[in-house]
């Protein structure tokens, strides 16, 4: 007969592995989304906020993972940490009309390093209890930044307009049109010029909305990066007049 190992060499029951989450939402999350839809208070979030982080927070910071390690292949300049990618539920009402908490959607933003979080050009996944919205450009660029932009299509308008009338990005996005455009050329240029409708403009960039649903399916992840991929050469253009870095000026050796 063996003798009876004791308590301390006997072999620990290995600890089950902590569940990654999927780079999808489940059911619940998309119910929650409409929940707070309907009770956008406190009161409501906070009774639910172990929900709001298990349905929501997880499962849109793996979807922001899964798709930042497929931009390493085209946009690896816009990849950072998750965490910074997902932006805030929580709304700023400090100057606005509308005291409602909440926002009735998650969200995460790709801008490109070494740019604000909120300008430039960059990608945008929010999902929400209606819908789930793709969307690739520069849709709230400063002042400076729409200036520089506005230089730069005066000499590239031809290759932004190729770009922006390919076959493959137009059979997934719709240009976004949705916004306020000058009506005549902004001072300093032209309204002759070949690219006056892009002056005009004050964004530049696409979208696409899709069913809800979309975001419970395993290819979630896959599928906004395939959106995303196809965006990525404009987007890139976008960027190119607001990654130059001004050089400094070199003191005179003697």
């Amino acid at each position: 007969m063996g003798t009876k190992q004791s308590g301390s060499a006997r072999k620990k029951a290995p600890a089950k592995a902590t569940q990654e989450p999927h780079a999808y939402f489940a059911p619940e999350g998309l119910r929650f989304l409409r929940g707070l839809a309907r009770n956008n208070n406190r009161d409501w979030f906070n009774q639910r906020k172990p929900v709001y982080e298990a349905e929501i927070k997880r499962p849109m910071l793996a979807v922001i993972e899964a798709v930042t390690g497929a931009m390493m292949d085209f946009a690896p300049g816009h990849v950072r940490a998750p965490e910074s990618i997902m932006m805030r539920i929580y709304r700023d009402t400090r100057f606005s009309a509308n005291k409602v908490p909440y926002k009735t959607h998650v969200a995460a933003w790709w801008v490109h390093d070494g740019l604000r979080k909120t300008s430039g050009a960059g990608f945008y996944l929010h999902v929400s209890g209606k819908q789930v919205e793709i969307a690739a450009g520069a849709f709230m660029p400063e002042t400076e930044q729409l200036l520089a932009i506005r230089r730069f299509l005066m000499e590239h308008h031809e290759e932004y307009r190729r770009l922006a009338q390919a076959r493959g990005l137009r059979r997934l996005f719709t240009e976004d049109e949705g916004h306020e455009r000058l009506t005549r050329s902004p001072k300093g240029f032209p309204a002759e010029h070949p690219a006056a409708d892009f002056f005009r403009q004050k964004r530049w960039g696409f979208g696409a909305s899709l069913e809800p649903e979309m975001a419970t399916k395993p290819e979630f992840a896959k599928t906004v990066a395939n959106y995303f991929r196809v965006a990525a050469p404009m987007v890139a253009l976008l960027n190119r007049p607001l990654l130059v870095k001004a050089e400094r000026p070199r003191k005179p050796l003697f």
